[in-house]
């Protein structure tokens, strides 16, 4: 059954940022892959909470107490549904990153020790390689890495002997440069024949794809809220219940404990022992919109769409400046997701994406914090267009006019 096609024009309409104008000319948001844009539905839910029912969480037995309370589980439960995990399996962080440096610093140091390895892949996020390089320094574990194919997948040929003895595999779901989508499943398959635990970055395959953490088979899956039309300052970390309740206290304060003593203290209950401190009462709010969202659209509807978006700017990009470009990334869209990151000769894509800005179109340029891929890939930076639910056919127009116009401002250098 082929998904419905998106109402992208409908979809635009609840996106007030887009109404705006950027140097006079109509704003073409381009760089969702660093964070999304957030329609009405997830602002008002965030207004009402201020406005309607703010008061702290799990703590007050008033009404507006029990009502944020209340509107903050159901985000969790939500949470839940969405990634096909229990509610008492997920751990609210700030974002990601968090939900990372939440296994390094509890489940790692108290399991890993001198000696122990930890696999990593050459296309992750600093935020799924900076917590191994600290537990490396201070732990002394190994660091082995899985490298790159030519046709920007995973290398696995080495990868019972990268597996062999290890204690954990990390891997991102999708490249945010490279928009590779890692099929999970068979490596979290080795992993385990290994005696490896898996933890999966899913910061690029939650927004954009139907994601189920049980069918993945992993142990460890992080994401965060802001990528996914939801606020900055929530996230997640999805772990095995047993995990959850081996773990030691990520942090310590309120909230997390069921006891304090003058001897010592004892914890709450799974999820709320690694939620230390007031949380993101608003935000998880508008994460739970968020969710409401992309669940009435469908995320089969999504990951259809941008597969076709994505397959038009290829395409046009093809078209237009053919071998002038260098496009990092599969060419088959079914491997990959909606992030294109690009160079022109020898142009600096930090001067591309300020001459597009200039258009209204927003990409980014940098080295989207991989710096191990752009050593990989044998770059400093790239210029990247990131496309979502709220992007069409038109975008692609604009993003190619841009780039064209940046393209004759500076001349080709080859």
């Amino acid at each position: 059954m082929t998904p419905p096609t998106l109402d992208v024009a409908r979809i635009q309409a609840d996106f007030p940022i887009l109404k705006r104008q950027v140097h006079g000319k109509r704003l073409v948001y381009l760089d969702s892959a660093s964070s999304s844009q957030k329609p009405i539905q997830v602002l008002d839910a965030m207004d009402r909470i201020y406005r309607e029912s703010y008061a702290n969480v799990h703590r007050g037995v008033y009404t507006i107490a029990e009502e944020s309370t209340a509107a903050y589980e159901a985000a969790r439960a939500k949470t839940a549904t969405l990634l096909g995990g229990d509610t008492s399996e997920i751990v609210f962080t700030k974002n990601v990153t968090e939900a990372i440096n939440l296994v390094a610093y509890s489940w790692a140091r108290a399991n890993l020790r001198e000696g122990d390895a930890v696999v990593v892949t050459e296309m992750e996020h600093h935020a799924n390689v900076v917590p191994w390089h600290i537990l490396s320094e201070e732990r002394g574990i190994e660091l082995r890495w899985i490298p790159l194919t030519d046709d920007f997948g995973l290398d696995l040929t080495d990868l019972d002997r990268l597996l062999d003895g290890a204690r954990l595999l990390c891997v991102t779901a999708a490249s945010n440069v490279l928009g590779t989508l890692n099929d999970v499943r068979p490596l979290a398959d080795a992993a385990h024949a290994a005696g490896a635990l898996v933890l999966v970055d899913a910061a690029q395959a939650v927004p954009h794809m139907p994601v189920d953490v049980r069918a993945w088979d992993a142990d460890f899956v992080g994401f965060t809220g802001h990528k996914m039309l939801g606020p900055s300052g929530v996230g997640g970390l999805w772990a095995r219940a047993d995990l959850l309740d081996a773990m030691p206290p990520f942090l310590g304060g309120g909230e997390m404990i069921r006891d304090v003593t003058t001897e010592g203290f004892t914890t709450n209950e799974v999820p709320w022992k690694f939620e230390a401190g007031t949380p993101p009462i608003a935000e998880a709010a508008g994460l739970g919109a968020a969710i409401d969202y992309l669940q009435a659209i469908g995320l089969d509807a999504v990951r259809a769409h941008e597969r076709q978006l994505t397959q038009c700017a290829l395409d046009a990009l093809d078209a237009r400046f053919g071998d002038r470009m260098t496009i990092y990334g599969p060419r088959d869209v079914d491997r990959r997701g909606s992030a294109i990151s690009f160079l022109f000769g020898d142009i600096h894509a930090h001067d591309i994406s300020q001459v597009v800005d200039e258009e209204g179109v927003c990409v980014r340029a940098g080295h989207h914090c991989a710096k191990p891929l752009m050593r990989a890939l044998g770059v400093v930076a790239t210029t990247r267009a990131s496309f979502y639910v709220y992007n069409d056919e038109d975008d692609v127009d604009a993003l190619v006019d841009a780039l064209a116009r940046a393209e004759d401002f500076f001349g080709f250098v080859g």
